[in-house]
């Protein structure tokens, strides 16, 4: 009997993965954090590197978030044959490496400064070193893609009691959040100091970056983390499917939804600093604030907080929408995002965007459902598929920014994102629908 309960014992202790379970929820606030901060620094190096880049100002400064997403599509294949080749903990450390290196390229960007000279185009001058940095936003990427490909994974699987896969994912997604929100808040206080940007202020917050990475990487080395079933057994079912995915006209549509949908967020989550700022210089917006003791850059990132703020509310009460089609929730918060782009348009108030981020909260998940919906065993393929979409978080916002400096300002631009909003408008009245009942089996 004591052996019984020994053995019963043991096994309960091997099943309990509540540390590596808060890792990967640590690793998560980290995910979002860095997505985030590599977004908010859009406006301060605006200031600090392109000061004499003309009317490319715009245009290169939201470079900045298009050379970050594009580390997805390039590392979202990638990731994947790593985890089947080498395991997912080897390359969670992989992805951590990666990571570390992209906030050193930051800070040696920061060390080289103006020092480097510049490159010319036409009018315009540009630091060598902000092309650095760009480097060391891209590579932030593909390291974000590589963690995020395993840390989903392994909050499924790393049994915490009390607790279900579902939970344990929405405990990682709101962790996601809470970083998410306060990275602007970081960047302009600690970073910055809310005073006039300049590039040396990132050397030593990012030195404490570093080090905090650093030790997590240290620590899952050493963790024992649970196996997570390998996809490989799945090849032969996938091999004799009889059509491609992409013959499924809602999955297609879907993929372009979710295209869309990740722009729109990130043109809003990234550049609402900017408009703002534009609409500060030009007498648009009062500085309502003063007594708060927020200036100049401090009010562009509290919006952008607060927009951040409202998508981790809205993920938190996400779950009393459970019993609402996917069809039902994208209609109405594409239709009041639009009433609020529109609101924020005509009235010069960028604090109209903020509220957007509320209803955003909810796309994501409604497009994904609704794309994937009875394809039976072609869901996995569908999945990687809608994966690609995230490139339009890389390519809509740098978009804008070009519109910004062809317009002359950022007003007229958000007609980029109402249009995003029309075509999930669309999707979800009328792209989600498909010809057939049944789940597909072959």
């Amino acid at each position: 009997m004591a052996e019984v309960m020994t053995k019963e014992n043991k096994q309960t202790k091997e099943t309990n993965y509540t540390g590596p379970f808060m890792i990967m929820v640590g690793l998560f606030f980290i995910v979002g954090f860095l997505t985030v901060v590599n977004q908010q620094f859009q406006a301060p190096l605006k200031e600090a590197f392109l000061s004499d880049a003309g009317s490319l100002k715009n245009t290169l400064t939201t470079l900045l978030t298009f050379a970050f997403f594009m580390g997805f599509p390039t590392m979202g294949n990638i990731s994947s044959r790593w985890a089947e080749a080498f395991g997912y903990k080897n390359t969670l450390i992989r992805g951590l490496i990666m990571l570390l290196v992209g906030l050193a390229v930051f800070v040696s960007s920061a060390l080289a400064g103006l020092d480097m000279g510049s490159m010319a185009f036409g009018a315009a001058s540009v630091p060598y070193a902000y092309f650095i940095f760009l480097i060391g936003s891209y590579i932030l990427g593909c390291s974000i893609a590589t963690l995020q490909v395993v840390i989903n994974p392994y909050l499924a699987v790393c049994q915490v009691p009390g607790t279900s896969s579902v939970t344990r994912m929405s405990i990682g997604g709101s962790s996601n959040s809470i970083g998410t929100t306060i990275a602007p808040l970081f960047v302009t206080y600690l970073v910055f100091g809310n005073v006039a940007p300049t590039v040396d202020k990132v050397i030593s917050p990012f030195f404490v970056l570093i080090a905090v990475v650093a030790v997590v990487a240290f620590l899952v080395s050493r963790l024992n983390l649970p196996e997570v079933a390998s996809s490989a057994s799945e090849g032969g079912e996938v091999a004799k499917l009889k059509n491609s995915v992409w013959s499924y006209r809602h999955l297609v549509l879907g993929v372009v939804g979710i295209f869309v949908y990740v722009g729109a967020e990130v043109c809003i989550g990234a550049n609402i600093n900017l408009y703002a700022e534009n609409l500060g210089k030009i007498g648009a917006i009062s500085k309502t604030t003063d007594f708060l003791f927020w200036k100049e850059l401090a009010v562009p990132s509290l919006m952008a907080s607060l927009y951040w703020g409202g998508m981790l509310v809205g993920r938190l009460c996400g779950s009393f929408l459970s019993k609402i089609s996917g069809s039902v929730q994208l209609t109405a918060t594409t239709i009041i995002a639009i009433v609020l782009i529109v609101t924020a348009m005509l009235t010069s108030n960028p604090w109209y965007l903020v509220g957007v981020g509320l209803v955003h909260s909810v796309m994501w998940g409604a497009i994904f459902s609704l794309a994937i919906d009875k394809l039976g065993v072609y869901t996995s393929k569908g999945s990687g598929a809608l994966m690609i979409g995230v490139a339009g978080g890389a390519i809509l916002p740098w978009v804008q920014g070009i519109f910004a400096d062809a317009l002359g300002g950022w007003s007229m631009t958000w007609v980029l994102v109402i249009a995003c909003e029309v075509y999930l408008l669309f999707y979800a009245l009328v792209g989600h629908k498909h010809n057939f009942t049944k789940e597909i089996t072959e």
